[in-house]
């Protein structure tokens, strides 16, 4: 393995560690700052926001840097970000160090992505790019529980220093261990970059991120309620029940990797079927808590072995202009979170009930999993077209 994906992994793991331990915080924040609920989660919708900007808007403007320049560049706009949000004396200097570290955090996964690829193989690309997302798993089983920890003891700035400190340790990490190879040579520019969106394939890979992850992501945003209110735990026994989640995260991640190396398409068709499945069975299942244990992990699991094969996928049909491409899907991923977020609201408010959620998660996925049908038959079918093609052309003669 080369030690350059552990850098990329470390900065992987900061950033997840940024997105997600605001929740866990967000009470001792907002009392800070003394503004209400709604205020303190533009600090989670914001930073979403943000990233979904970032991904397109900073890939962009970074087309022509070299790439290791370019996520050395978008390492020291996160420590900027955090350590602004640590010092933060109001509100919205909090909001503003938030957008900040989410503006790289669609453009390091979407570039850290292509360096990823370009380290190893061409059979062991996914592999690569699930070894750089093992650091955002890692960030939802290790560092939210211990990160919201360390700022209930200490305070919530600690935790944005802590993550800061993370930050300085990857970009050392990215400047000596990142290579610089032939990827690392300037594009032709953006609109080079733009040509990749001709591709029907990276249209409809796009399309099933969205659904995929906003399936299972629409299902987690109210899995708190679905856990206390539906399956009987208490309150306090959420944040260790989503340490069990995060392990499946982090199982799917790499198991991920390894089965889109073998069989890309096939794998995520199996793979979203199995999350569709999973999402049915958990909200049939959730009142039972043994059940629902082992439902939370298989969510978790399903939802992330997606993940290495869908941006595998999308950089594949970029062909030469993957930077771009890499970067839309790192958005719809976000995109996904939103739009599941806000239809399983929808259900909830409905009155449906607090498993609502996990069957438009269902729902959503069985979408994915035609639109992935219909983007691996169409694949199919050209692939068998540019063979029949290819030995049809005459034979040269001489």
């Amino acid at each position: 393995m080369p030690v350059g994906l552990i850098a990329l992994a470390l900065g992987g793991f900061g950033i997840g560690l940024t997105e997600f331990v605001i929740a866990g915080l967000l009470p001792e924040v907002a009392a800070d700052f003394h503004v209400d609920e709604a205020a303190a989660g533009w600090l989670i919708s914001g930073y979403a926001l943000a990233v979904v900007v970032g991904a397109l808007v900073l890939t962009a403007a970074l087309i022509r840097v070299p790439r290791k320049a370019a996520l050395i560049g978008l390492m020291v706009l996160f420590i900027a970000g955090n350590a602004l949000s640590a010092l933060a004396p109001t509100y919205e200097v909090m909001l503003l160090g938030r957008i900040l570290a989410a503006l790289c955090h669609g453009a390091f996964f979407g570039i850290g992505s292509v360096v990823a690829a370009g380290m190893v193989a061409p059979d062991k690309k996914a592999r690569a790019i699930a070894i750089m997302f093992t650091g955002l798993t890692a960030a939802n089983v290790l560092g939210v529980p211990f990160g919201t920890l360390l700022g209930q003891a200490l305070g919530w700035r600690s935790t944005f220093w802590a993550i800061t400190i993370i930050g300085v340790i990857a970009l050392a990490g990215v400047a000596l261990l990142v290579p610089r190879v032939s990827a690392d040579a300037k594009s032709a520019g953006v609109l080079h970059e733009l040509r990749a969106f001709r591709s029907g394939q990276v249209w409809l890979s796009i399309v099933v991120t969205v659904l995929g992850f906003g399936g299972m992501f629409g299902a987690f945003t109210y899995i708190a309620y679905t856990l206390t209110q539906v399956s009987g735990f208490a309150s306090s026994a959420v944040p260790w029940l989503l340490i069990l989640f995060g392990v499946g995260l982090f199982a799917g991640n790499a198991v991920g990797g390894r089965l889109a190396d073998r069989a890309l398409d096939r794998s995520l068709l199996i793979i979203l079927i199995g999350l569709a499945i999973v999402l049915a069975a958990f909200a049939l299942v959730a009142g039972n808590p043994i059940a629902t244990i082992v439902a939370l992990v298989l969510m978790g699991a399903f939802g992330f072995a997606t993940v290495p094969g869908l941006q595998t996928r999308v950089m594949m049909y970029a062909e030469q202009a993957p930077t771009l491409a890499s970067g839309a899907n790192i958005a719809a991923f976000n995109l996904g979170n939103a739009v599941g977020a806000w239809i399983g609201g929808i259900t909830i408010s409905a009155g449906l009930g607090y498993t609502s959620p996990l069957w438009a998660g269902a729902a959503l996925t069985v979408g994915a999993v035609v639109v992935m049908a219909i983007a691996a038959g169409t694949a199919r079918r050209g692939s068998r077209a540019g063979v029949q093609a290819k030995s049809e052309q005459p034979l040269p003669v001489g």
